[in-house]
C-alpha cells in the first residue's frame, strides 16, 4: 500500500473502496468481503443511507479501529453548525465508532461557513482526524481555504482519463491539499474498459485497463477509490503496486481527455438537484 501524507501529517492509504450506490442490503456483505480481500480505507457518506451496514461489517470483521481509514461526508440538508454537529454525530452511531478518520462537505453549496466552523471544532475536539471537501471547484475552494481558521486537508472531486483535471491537482498542490478522485473508472462509460491506448498500455504489463487506470491515478499522488461488489474485482483493482507506469505511457494516456465530466457540479440543474434531495428520514 501506498500513502499519501495530509498537511496535518495523516496519513491516509491511497488505495480505498467506495461504497456508493452499493444497496444498503449488500452493503455488509459487500464491505465484508473487501475486508477479507485486505482494503482498510473505506469511503462513505450521509447520503448513501448505507453507513449502518459498514458498522456493522466493521465490527463482524474483526478488524482493530486503528487499522481502517474511515471517510464519511455530511449532506447539505444537514449543513450549518448545529445540524452538522447532529449529523456528524449520527454517523458515528451508525458507523459504531467514536471518531472519524477524514470527515467532508459533500457539496460546495449551502450554509458551506457554518458548517465549515462545525468540522473545525470537531477536529478540535480530536474527533476527526482530518477534515476537507467534495465537488468544490477551485474559486470555492480558494474562498473557504482563505477564510478559515483550518484550511481544507483534501478535495474529492471527479477525476478520470476523460476528465484528468491536470490544472486542478496542480492549483490544490499550491494550498498544500490532497485530491481524491471519485468516479476513477469513469463509470464504466464510453468503451473504458475497452479503450484500445488502455488495453494496448495493458498488455505491456499485464495488466486490465482498469488497472492502468488506477495506477495513472496513484502516480499522479492521488486517492482513488474504486468500487465492486464482486470478489474478483475486488481483488484486481487492489493489485496497482507491482508496476510502474512508464513517463510515455503517462503522456499516452493524456490524449483521452475530453474535457466533459460526468457531473457539472456548478451547473443550475446539478445545483437545484441536490437542493431537492433530502437525507432526513
Amino acid at each position: 500500500m501506498e500513502y499519501v501524507k495530509l498537511s496535518n501529517d495523516v496519513e491516509i492509504p491511497q488505495l480505498g473502496f467506495g461504497v456508493f450506490q452499493i444497496p444498503p442490503e449488500e452493503t455488509k456483505d459487500v464491505v465484508k468481503k473487501a475486508i477479507e480481500v485486505g482494503y482498510r480505507h473505506f469511503d462513505t457518506a450521509q447520503a448513501y443511507f448505507n453507513e449502518s451496514e459498514i458498522g456493522e461489517a466493521i465490527k463482524e470483521s474483526g478488524i482493530a479501529r486503528e487499522e481502517l481509514f474511515i471517510t464519511t461526508k455530511v449532506w447539505v440538508d444537514s449543513y450549518g453548525y448545529e445540524e452538522t454537529k447532529k449529523a456528524f454525530q449520527e454517523s458515528l452511531d451508525k458507523l459504531q465508532t467514536d471518531y472519524i478518520d477524514l470527515y467532508l462537505l459533500h457539496q460546495c453549496m449551502g450554509d458551506v461557513y457554518s458548517t465549515w466552523r462545525a468540522l473545525e471544532d470537531l477536529y478540535d475536539e480530536g474527533k476527526i482526524k482530518a477534515i476537507g471537501v467534495c465537488n468544490f471547484t477551485q474559486g470555492r475552494f480558494a474562498d473557504l481555504s482563505l477564510h478559515s481558521r483550518i484550511p481544507p486537508m483534501v478535495n474529492q472531486i471527479e477525476v478520470n482519463p476523460f476528465y484528468q483535471q491536470e490544472g486542478t491537482v496542480e492549483f490544490h498542490a499550491k494550498y498544500n491539499a490532497a485530491v481524491e478522485a471519485w468516479g476513477p473508472l469513469a463509470e464504466g462509460k464510453d468503451g473504458i474498459f475497452t479503450n484500445p491506448i488502455l488495453v494496448g498500455i495493458g498488455e505491456k504489463y499485464d495488466k486490465s485497463a482498469a488497472q492502468v487506470i488506477l495506477r495513472w491515478l496513484i502516480q499522479r499522488g492521488i486517492i482513488v477509490f474504486p468500487k465492486s461488489t464482486k470478489e474478483s474485482r475486488m481483488i484486481e483493482n487492489a493489485d496497482l503496486f507491482d508496476f510502474e507506469l512508464s513517463d510515455e505511457d503517462m503522456e499516452k494516456i493524456k490524449e483521452l481527455e475530453t474535457g466533459v465530466p460526468i457531473v457539472e457540479v456548478d451547473n443550475p440543474n446539478f445545483v437545484e438537484f441536490v437542493a431537492s434531495m433530502s437525507t432526513q428520514q
